[in-house]
């Protein structure tokens, strides 16, 4: 009958670690018995129908704001947009700046005010 005892827990069902904790044996599951599966390697592999779902929300991606929402913001990307000292991508990459910060934010603050105000302001020599 020694073939018939868990490798893992001896036959006992549990097992203990250095620390004193006491824990049902993985292997047995506490039953002290090997189990049935004699194979060392479980399959884990998703095989659930629900694995092989195509996913329907990534296909469908949200249109983003080309301008912002919040009237700070409007007015800031208007003050952009009618600058005559900038590029046109400095002003695209500003008001990609605006809209992105109202996102996480949701409006625009002073402190970011002044900072994009900073920027338009033509370079002195």
């Amino acid at each position: 009958m020694i073939g018939d005892e868990c490798g893992v827990c001896g036959g006992d069902g549990h097992i203990h670690n250095s620390f004193g904790l006491t824990n049902r044996c993985p292997a047995c599951h506490g039953t002290g018995r090997r189990s049935a599966d004699t194979s060392l390697l479980r399959d884990v592999t998703k095989t659930k129908p629900s694995h092989f779902r195509k996913q329907e929300k990534a296909a469908v991606a949200e249109k983003k704001p080309e301008w912002p929402e919040t009237f700070e913001g409007g007015h800031l990307a208007t003050e952009v947009r009618d600058s005559n000292a900038l590029s046109a991508e400095t002003k695209a990459r500003l008001i990609r700046e605006i809209i992105e910060y109202e996102g996480s934010h949701g409006s625009c603050t002073q402190t970011f005010t002044k900072k994009v105000r900073k920027q338009l302001r033509p370079v002195s020599k």
